[in-house]
């Protein structure tokens, strides 16, 4: 992690710093190749082949929709089955700047730079090319974690506008050190004692963005912090999001599989929400990320330990637990399983969920990159007493560090490669639900942005205060 901005030069780009050592000699995986050349004209074929309850123009128009905000996003999916065997993709998490890249194998071997040309080229510098007027002044990649992947990104944006591009760090303690918002929303890059002015900025920016990037901004930021405050790191609005999509699609088919959430629930309340889900629940934070904030309930004991925990915010949200067969939350909307790994050598399988990234081009949606990832231990069919019900089911890679920064647990990561592949037990039709359950997502997220917007292109803070009604987090945003 770099702690000054630096200036990436054309002809910079490295293959071995951008990916993980496993992903260069990985092979990918025929289906997955396939379904990223599928194009979304067969896939919508595909999938009302195997949907005949969904309205074929509506999947079209979909998939060909181009978002005002949210331009690149990713799900964290679930595949699970039902008490009668029915299986399908469930929605627990919306990402609006989420890792990939260095997980992805490549789809044409003989382009190194893969996914992030493709990201670059057809989605970021495509909405930069299409804005008019604006601010002048140059391109940046602004971060503050997952280092590999944001070189990347600005060593793979200089190569294809054969300029220098910057790379600026973005934590909260860098604000008026490596970067800064003037009152007009523009971005400065600060180096050596200049400000120099950003036109557009390709943003990872994931720990509580809001509180330093503003709502809205003359600066193209990619994604803005709207989409953030919209549902893509917030998943108490996220979860009311799909619930309008869902409402405005009924007729249509369309639907956003989610877990039973419930909203806005108060600390005190938990345990009433958890005892009404048969004491087996999973509580949310709903603005953390990278794993953090995230509660799976399954015993007295684990219930006892959030409840002695200080939290920062005022309101959560409650989601039915998708466990094992035999230990699963109640809920309105019916028991949900794992369906998880292909069993091991010791017959063991594991809760796995799969990341699916996706962006917005010219021509509407498509496929970026995906990966899966596994829990640390076992899926068991009874549960012990005592145990960290965790590690069962808590599948992301990012683990805290105590100085606050975040490293990886890379072994626990399953590629879409000839080798891994094979242990998720997917068709390609299982990842064409995959991909319609995300763009389904993103689509359901922006529309929440557009409409925190008013007629004279201000942030609607009244109303966004009656749909986040937590004091603590509204006191955060930079408006």
């Amino acid at each position: 992690m770099l702690k000054d901005p630096v200036r990436i030069l054309p002809g910079s780009f490295e293959t071995a710093e951008h990916f993980y050592p496993r992903v260069l000699n990985a092979h990918i995986h025929p289906l997955i190749h396939n379904l990223m050349n599928m194009g979304n004209e067969r896939i919508a074929s595909r999938y009302c082949h195997m949907h005949p309850e969904v309205d074929a123009q509506a999947v079209t128009q979909l998939l060909s929709e181009r978002p005002k905000y949210f331009r690149w996003g990713g799900c964290d999916l679930f595949h699970v089955t039902t008490e009668d065997g029915i299986r399908q993709v469930v929605v627990i998490e919306t990402n609006s700047c989420p890792s990939g890249q260095k997980s992805m194998p490549r789809v044409i071997e003989s382009l190194e730079k893969s996914g992030y040309d493709r990201l670059m080229r057809d989605s970021f510098l495509e909405q930069v090319n299409r804005r008019k007027g604006g601010v002048q002044g140059d391109l940046a990649v602004i971060y503050d974690k997952n280092h590999m992947e944001n070189s990347g990104y600005a060593a793979s944006l200089a190569d294809l506008t054969g300029k220098p591009v910057w790379l600026i760090p973005f934590h909260k303690s860098d604000v008026g050190r490596t970067a800064e918002f003037d009152e007009n929303g523009v971005l400065h890059v600060i180096h050596e004692g200049e400000r120099i002015p950003i036109r557009a900025a390709f943003r990872y920016v994931t720990q509580q963005p809001w509180n330093r990037i503003p709502t809205v901004t003359k600066t193209l930021i990619y994604n803005p912090v709207l989409v953030c405050l919209a549902g893509g790191r917030n998943k108490l609005v996220a979860s009311k999001a799909y619930d309008i999509y869902n409402a405005s699609q009924f007729s249509s088919g369309l639907k956003i599989n989610t877990p039973e959430t419930i909203w806005d629930v108060s600390k005190e309340e938990v345990p009433l929400w958890v005892q009404r889900m048969g004491g087996i629940a999973v509580v949310k934070v709903p603005y953390s990320n990278a794993g953090q904030g995230v509660y799976t309930i399954t015993s007295p004991r684990e219930l006892e330990r959030f409840m002695e925990i200080e939290h920062n915010y005022d309101h959560f949200i409650i989601q039915s637990l998708i466990g094992n067969a035999k230990w699963s939350s109640q809920s309105q909307n019916g028991r949900l399983f794992h369906i998880g790994t292909m069993p091991d050598r010791k017959l063991n399988l594991y809760a796995a969920d799969l990341r699916f990234m996706v962006a917005v081009g010219s021509g509407g949606f498509f496929p970026v990159a995906l990966y899966a990832r596994r829990a640390r231990k076992p899926l068991t069919t009874e549960l012990e007493a005592g145990e960290d019900s965790w590690d069962m089911l808590g599948t992301n890679l990012s683990v805290k560090q105590d100085d606050g920064s975040f490293t990886t647990q890379p072994d626990r990561l399953l590629l879409v490669d000839t080798r891994d592949f094979a242990r998720l037990g997917f068709g390609l039709d299982d990842l064409i639900d995959s991909y319609l359950q995300t763009v389904m997502s993103i689509a359901a997220i922006d529309r929440m942005a557009v409409g925190l917007i008013n007629s004279k292109g201000r942030f609607r803070k009244k109303l966004f205060g009656s749909i986040n009604p937590d004091r603590r987090f509204n006191e955060e945003i930079k408006f």
